[in-house]
């Protein structure tokens, strides 16, 4: 029992589980029926996604210089440290010791990403990590 992240969209590997799509946008052009389908997510999580002030920062400009990076990921650990979200992370990193399921996020580059931020805020939680 683990947890995975991984991009969304991309073919699902065998034991996965349920995918969280930790997004805060809905994938383009594609049906609600069909996220599952087409290996997007199970279920939509946005709880665990940048901000739309945060989202806004990354997409104005890419994050692939290391400031604007340091600025984000601080931003963004700000974001997850809030008492919603701690409580989330802390079920998560719980859940991943009795279920195998999924994080992620359609970023290509998965160091630049908050995905890659959630994994080690999971894993400071105690999450059981693939």
């Amino acid at each position: 029992m683990s947890v995975r992240v991984v991009r969304l969209g991309s073919p699902r590997p065998a034991g996965e589980g349920l995918r969280l799509g930790t997004v805060r946008r809905l994938p383009r052009g594609v049906r609600k029926e069909d996220y599952a389908k087409r290996d997007y997510f199970d279920l939509w999580f946005p709880e665990l996604a940048p901000s739309q002030k945060l989202l806004g920062y990354a997409v104005a400009r890419p994050l692939t210089d290391e400031a604007r990076w340091e600025k984000f990921s601080k931003s963004y650990e700000r974001e997850m440290a809030q008492p919603g979200a701690q409580r989330i992370l802390q079920v998560l990193a719980r859940l991943s010791h009795q279920a195998d399921f999924s994080v992620g996020c359609y970023c290509e580059d998965e160091s630049r990403c908050h995905r890659s931020l959630l994994a080690q805020l999971l894993g400071q939680q105690g999450a059981k990590m693939t």
